[in-house]
C-alpha cells in the first residue's frame, strides 16, 4: 500500500516533471480522449440489441436517450483510461501523440472529464431508460477502467477480462427496453465477450513490439504468435455456435442465420490459415479487419432480420 501513489501525488509528479512547455489543448484533443471509433463501435452494438429488444418499433426517445446515456459512459472510461494509462501511451508510438500523454492534456482535467461523463450519461440511463441499465452501464465501466486497465500491466489474461466491458452495450439497449435479463440478453453479452479476444489479439499480434516496449504482458509478447493463434481459434471456435443461438431465443430468422453463419464459416476459414500463413502480420492485419466487419455485419443482420419478421 505504502509503494503506490495517490492520485494527488500522481497529478503533482506529472507536474514536476514537465520538463518543457506544451501547447495548448485543442478541441480535437478532448475529442480524441474520448476514443469516438470506439464509442461509436460499441454504440452499434446497442442499438442493434435496442432495436432487436423493440422488435424494429422503438420509442425514438428512448432510444436516443439510452444511446446519448451509454455514449457519456464510454467515453468516460475512455477518458480516464487515457489519465490512467499516460506513462504507458508515452512508450508506444501510436500513442505517445495523445493530449495525456503529451500534457496538452492535464491529468486533473482528464479525471474531472471522466467523472463527469460518468455522473451524467449514469443519471440519462437511470431516468430516462431505467436503474438496470444503469447498473449495466456501471459494470462495463468499473470492468474497463478499474479491472481492465490496471491488469493490463500485469497479465495475459486483460484481453478476456475487458471483453466485459466490451459486453455491455448491447446489455443496455435491451434492457433500457425489456427492463429484464432474459436469455437473449445474456445470449447478446456472450455473443459480444466472445468476439473481442480474437479481435484484439489480432492487434496485439500487430503492435506486439510496441507492446513489448511498454513492458505490457500482452499474449503475442508473452507466449509468442504459436500460442496467439491457437487461443483465437478457440474463441473464434466457441463464436460461432454462439451467434447462431440468437437465431433460436433471439427470435431472428432465416436471414440472420443465413448471414451469420457465412460470416461464421468464414472467419473459422482465416483463423485456421493462422496455422499455415508464411506472413503472420499479414495474416493478423486481414483478421483484424474482418473481425471489424464480422461486427458490423452481426449488428447489421440483426436489424434487417427484425425488419423482414416484423414490417
Amino acid at each position: 500500500m505504502d509503494q503506490q501513489m495517490t492520485v494527488q501525488e500522481s497529478l503533482d509528479a506529472d507536474a514536476s516533471l514537465q520538463t518543457q512547455p506544451v501547447g495548448p489543448a485543442t478541441f480535437r484533443d478532448y475529442v480524441q480522449l474520448t476514443k469516438p471509433g470506439i464509442t461509436l463501435s460499441n454504440l452499434m452494438t446497442t442499438f442493434a440489441a435496442l432495436w432487436l429488444a423493440s422488435y424494429g418499433y422503438p420509442n425514438w426517445k428512448l432510444a436516443f436517450f439510452t444511446m446519448l446515456g451509454t455514449a457519456l459512459v464510454i467515453m468516460s472510461g475512455a477518458a480516464l483510461n487515457n489519465f490512467y494509462d499516460r506513462d504507458l501511451d508515452k512508450k508506444m508510438k501510436r500513442t505517445q501523440h495523445r493530449g495525456v500523454a503529451t500534457g496538452r492534456i492535464s491529468a486533473r482535467n482528464a479525471i474531472l472529464l471522466g467523472i463527469g461523463l460518468l455522473l451524467a450519461g449514469v443519471t440519462v440511463l437511470a431516468v430516462y431508460a431505467n436503474p438496470l441499465a444503469a447498473v449495466w452501464g456501471l459494470i462495463g465501466h468499473i470492468f474497463y477502467v478499474l479491472i481492465y486497465t490496471p491488469l493490463k500491466r500485469v497479465t495475459t489474461l486483460n484481453t478476456v477480462i475487458g471483453g466485459i466491458s466490451g459486453a455491455a452495450p448491447p446489455v443496455i439497449g435491451w434492457v433500457a427496453v425489456t427492463e429484464t435479463m432474459d436469455m437473449t440478453a445474456w445470449l447478446l453479452f456472450l455473443v459480444l465477450f466472445l468476439w473481442q479476444p480474437p479481435h484484439f489479439l489480432a492487434l496485439a499480434m500487430l503492435k506486439t513490439e510496441e507492446y513489448r516496449a511498454g513492458n505490457l504482458p500482452m499474449l503475442p509478447v508473452v507466449k509468442g504468435f504459436a500460442e496467439t493463434k491457437r487461443q483465437m481459434v478457440l474463441w473464434g471456435s466457441v463464436l460461432f455456435p454462439a451467434s447462431l443461438l440468437l437465431f433460436i431465443h433471439g427470435s431472428l430468422g432465416f436471414v440472420y442465420l443465413l448471414v451469420m453463419g457465412v460470416m461464421g464459416i468464414v472467419y473459422m476459414v482465416l483463423l485456421f490459415q493462422g496455422f499455415k500463413t508464411k506472413d503472420d502480420l499479414a495474416w493478423a492485419r486481414k483478421l483484424f479487419g474482418y473481425s471489424i466487419l464480422y461486427l458490423t455485419v452481426f449488428c447489421a443482420a440483426i436489424v434487417i432480420s427484425t425488419m423482414v419478421n416484423y414490417y
